[in-house]
C-alpha cells in the first residue's frame, strides 16, 4: 500500500506481432516485414519487439517427432526480423524459443538492454495425446528495471466446433508453463511487488506469475457456427466486423469466463485474418478448396496482473503480407515500467515492519505463570508427589498453549513424571493450573540408586505464536531399600535413607560407616522375624493380600530401621514377597533357569549344579529363604499352605517375571523352575 512512496514509473513501448505462415518462406521480393513490425511510421520505434510465428514448417508426423526443419526455418525467420528492425535502430535478440512450427523472438532497443535480466524461456506441448508441439505454446520471460515481463506465442486446436478443445489449450499450458529463474530472482520479484509474499523460499514461477503477460498467437477461434459459411463470407467481404464480432467464439468464451480469464483485447476493427488464397487479398472460395468461414484466429490479448491501468493498447491491425492463408497481425502498447528507489524502499520497509512489529505485540498471546519450578521435596517410592502451575492469560487475545519435546526428543517430559492438561486455551483473565505428579516406581528407583537418573527435569510450554516457558520439575528421592539389589544391601548396616544418593557424597558418608558383611540383606531378616512374631499359623499366609495404608508404612520402617508397629501379618508377608520381587536383580536370573525338562532322573544333579551357579549373596538369600519357607510349611495344618502354593511363591518373589519375558524365556522353562523350587522345599537338602 505504500509502493507509490519508493516506486516511480516509465512509459515503455511494446509491440507484439503473430503470423502464420503456413510453412511458407519470405522472397527477397516480400522480405521486408517493415509493414507488419512498424505499422506507424509516424511513432518512435518500439523498445520492445515480440514476433510470434506459427506453422514455420508443416505439421505432418515428421516435423512433430523429429526437429528436422524448424531450427533452420528459425534462423532464417530470426535474419529477416533483425534485418528489418535494423531500418528503424539498433535491436538486440534477447532470446528465441520455437517448439515444431512456433517459433517466439523478443527484441529489445539499445537503451534499455542495460536493464534486462533474468532471461528465461519454456515451451508446452498441449498436440496428439496432450503433450506433442504440433500444439502448445512457447514463452520467453525476462526482468527490464524492476518489472516483468512474460510473451507467450501459441497455437491453439482447429477446427470451427472445437471450442472447448482451444479452451482447454489455454487451460494446459498456463499450467505447463513455469520458468526455473532461481530462488534469488524471486526474493527480488516479492521485494518489487510483482511477486506475492507465498513465492518466497521457491526457485520456479509460473506463466501469471509476472506484471506483464501478452498472449499472441494462431488461437484458431472461429465466428459462431448460428452463422452460415455464406453469410460470413459476405459480412467479410463487406467489412461488417460489428456484426462477426458479436458472434467471434472467443468474444463469446471470454464474456463466459471460460477462457483468458483476467486477459483483456483491443477492440477488433480489422476484417478476418484467414482463410486467404495464398498471394491475394481474398478469401478462399474456390471450389476445389474446402470453404471455410473467415475468421479471426490471429489475436493479441494482454493482462496486467497488478495494475490494468499499467498497461494502454495504442493500436490493434493487420498487415497485408500475402504469402500465407493468414494475414499478420499486431498489436501496439504503453507499459508503465516501473523503477524502485532502493534507498527510500529500505526506509519504509524499516517503518512498517516497526509499525508491525508494534501491532504484533499488542496482539502477541500473554500468560503469567505463578511459578516457573516445581520442587516436589521428598519423593518416596511408589508415593505420588503431586504440585501445580497455574496460568493466566494476561494478554489481550486467546492464548493457546502445549507442552512440546525438547530438541532432538521425542517425549514431552521424563517417565515418571505425568502432566494434565498438556495443552489447552485460556480467553483472556481466565486461569487454569497444570498438574504435575511424580512417582517414582521400581526402574526409576534402581536408576537413581545407581546415580543414572535424577528426579529433575525442565518441560517447555509453548504458546501459539508467542513465547516458549520453561518450566523445572525437581524432587529428592528418599532412598529405599526397594529397588536396590542385595548385593549393595549386605553392605549397609545403617539405615538405607541414611545412605546419600550422589556419588561423591556416598563415598565420604561410607568412609565414616564402613561397609557391612551381612549374609542377607538386614532389611530381608527383619520381616523374616516380625513374620516368626505375627504367627505362622495364620491362614492363608503369603497368599492373602495386604493393607495398602500399612504397606507404605512398613516400607518406611524398613527404610529407616523404625520400629514395627503393630501391622497386619498378611501385610508383612506381603511386604516380604514385594521386597524380593523388586530387588533390581532378581535372586534367580532368567539365565540359570532349566533349559530341559526336569524329571525325576536330572532334577537331583540340576539343582546341585543350580546351587553351585548361584553368586554367593544370592546363594546366601535363597537358602535363606527356602529355609523359611520349610518353617511355615510345619505349620500347614492352620496356615493351609502346601509345598505347591510356596512354590509359586517362590516363583513370584525369587524370580523376575518381567526379565523372563525380556529375555524370551518360554513358558515350559519358567514350569520348569516351579518344578525346582518344589523340590528344594520338599527333598533337596542345602
Amino acid at each position: 500500500s505504500r509502493a507509490a512512496e519508493f516506486t516511480t514509473y516509465a512509459p515503455l513501448s511494446v509491440l507484439c506481432a503473430t503470423w502464420n505462415v503456413n510453412a511458407k518462406k519470405l522472397d527477397d521480393a516480400s522480405s521486408d516485414l517493415s509493414s507488419w513490425l512498424f505499422p506507424d511510421d509516424s511513432s518512435p520505434p518500439p523498445a520492445v519487439v515480440a514476433v510470434g510465428f506459427q506453422e514455420i514448417v508443416d505439421l505432418n508426423a515428421v516435423n512433430v517427432a523429429v526437429d528436422s526443419k524448424a531450427s533452420q526455418r528459425s534462423s532464417l525467420w530470426q535474419e529477416t526480423i533483425s534485418r528489418t528492425l535494423k531500418t528503424r535502430g539498433s535491436y538486440t535478440l534477447l532470446a528465441s524459443v520455437h517448439l515444431v512450427g512456433m517459433l517466439l523472438c523478443v527484441y529489445v532497443s539499445a537503451p534499455h538492454v542495460a536493464g534486462v535480466s533474468n532471461i528465461h524461456t519454456s515451451t508446452a506441448g498441449v498436440g496428439v495425446m496432450g503433450v506433442l508441439g504440433n500444439k502448445g505454446g512457447v514463452s520467453v520471460r525476462f526482468q527490464l528495471n524492476d518489472s516483468t515481463f512474460c510473451f507467450v506465442c501459441a497455437h491453439f486446436a482447429a477446427h470451427r466446433e472445437n471450442v472447448a478443445g482451444r479452451n482447454a489449450d489455454f487451460q494446459s499450458i498456463v499450467a505447463k508453463t513455469a520458468f526455473e529463474v532461481g530462488e534469488e530472482a524471486v526474493r527480488e520479484g516479492v521485494k518489487s511487488g510483482s511477486l506475492e509474499q507465498w513465492s518466497e523460499g521457491s526457485t520456479s514461477i509460473g506463466l501469471m506469475d509476472h506484471d506483464f503477460v501478452y498472449w499472441l498467437g494462431d488461437l484458431n477461434y472461429r465466428i459462431d457456427e448460428a452463422l452460415a459459411t455464406d453469410d460470413v463470407l459476405r459480412m467479410a467481404a463487406a467489412g461488417e466486423v460489428e456484426e462477426l464480432r458479436a458472434h467471434d467464439q472467443l468474444n463469446i468464451e471470454r464474456f463466459n469466463e471460460r477462457v483468458f480469464q483476467g486477459f483483456e483485447e483491443g477492440v477488433i476493427d480489422f476484417g478476418p485474418t484467414y482463410k486467404y488464397q495464398p498471394g491475394t487479398d481474398a478469401y478462399e472460395t474456390r471450389p476445389d478448396k474446402k470453404l471455410r468461414a473467415p475468421a479471426w484466429c490471429d489475436r493479441v490479448l494482454w493482462c496486467a496482473t497488478h495494475n490494468p491501468n499499467h498497461t494502454k493498447q495504442l493500436s490493434y491491425g493487420r498487415a497485408e503480407l500475402r504469402i500465407s492463408d493468414h494475414k499478420p497481425v499486431y498489436a501496439a502498447f504503453e507499459a508503465q515500467v516501473k523503477n524502485i528507489v532502493v534507498a527510500r524502499r529500505q526506509e519504509v520497509y524499516g517503518e512498517v515492519m516497526r509499525t508491525l512489529d508494534r501491532y504484533e505485540n499488542q496482539s502477541l498471546p500473554k500468560v503469567d505463570l505463578n511459578k516457573t519450578c516445581v520442587d516436589l521435596g521428598l519423593c518416596y517410592y511408589e508415593n505420588k508427589a503431586t504440585d501445580k502451575i497455574t496460568l493466566t492469560n494476561s494478554g489481550a487475545v486467546v492464548a493457546h498453549f502445549r507442552l512440546v519435546p525438547k530438541l532432538e526428543e521425542s517425549e514431552l517430559c521424563k517417565p515418571w513424571i505425568t502432566v494434565s492438561p498438556t495443552s489447552g486455551m485460556l480467553i483472556p483473565g481466565e486461569s487454569m493450573a497444570i498438574n504435575f505428579s511424580v512417582t517414582v516406581d521400581n526402574d526409576t528407583a534402581t536408576k537413581l540408586n545407581t546415580g543414572d537418573e535424577v528426579l529433575e527435569d525442565i518441560l517447555i510450554l509453548r504458546l501459539e505464536n508467542g513465547r516458549d516457558h520453561y518450566l523445572t520439575v525437581s524432587g529428592k528421592y528418599a532412598r529405599s531399600c526397594f529397588g536396590m539389589s542385595c548385593t549393595d544391601l549386605v553392605l549397609i548396616s545403617v539405615p538405607v535413607r541414611d545412605v546419600p544418593l550422589a556419588t561423591k557424597e556416598r563415598v565420604e558418608f561410607e568412609k565414616v560407616h564402613l561397609p557391612a558383611a551381612l549374609s542377607v540383606p538386614k532389611e530381608l531378616w527383619r520381616v523374616v522375624d516380625a513374620i516368626y512374631d505375627k504367627g505362622l499359623h495364620e491362614k492363608d499366609l503369603f497368599l492373602t493380600p495386604g493393607f495398602g495404608n500399612e504397606l507404605k508404612q512398613i516400607r518406611e520402617c524398613l527404610d529407616t530401621s523404625s520400629d514395627f508397629g503393630g501391622f497386619h501379618v498378611h501385610s508383612m508377608a506381603e511386604a516380604f514377597v514385594t521386597l524380593l520381587s523388586n530387588l533390581s536383580t532378581p535372586i534367580v536370573p532368567s539365565t540359570l533357569f532349566p533349559t530341559l525338562e526336569i524329571d525325576q532322573q536330572n532334577i537331583q544333579p540340576w539343582s546341585r549344579r543350580f546351587l553351585e551357579e548361584l553368586p554367593p549373596i544370592h546363594y546366601n538369600v535363597f537358602v535363606y529363604v527356602i529355609s523359611f519357607f520349610r518353617e511355615v510349611l510345619l505349620f500347614g495344618q492352620s496356615n493351609h499352605l502346601t509345598a505347591q502354593k510356596l512354590a509359586r511363591v517362590c516363583c513370584n518373589c525369587l524370580t523376575n517375571q518381567a526379565e523372563a519375558e525380556k529375555e524370551k524365556v518360554g513358558g515350559k522353562a519358567q514350569r520348569s523352575m516351579a518344578v525346582i523350587f518344589l523340590h528344594f522345599l520338599t527333598t533337596q537338602s542345602i
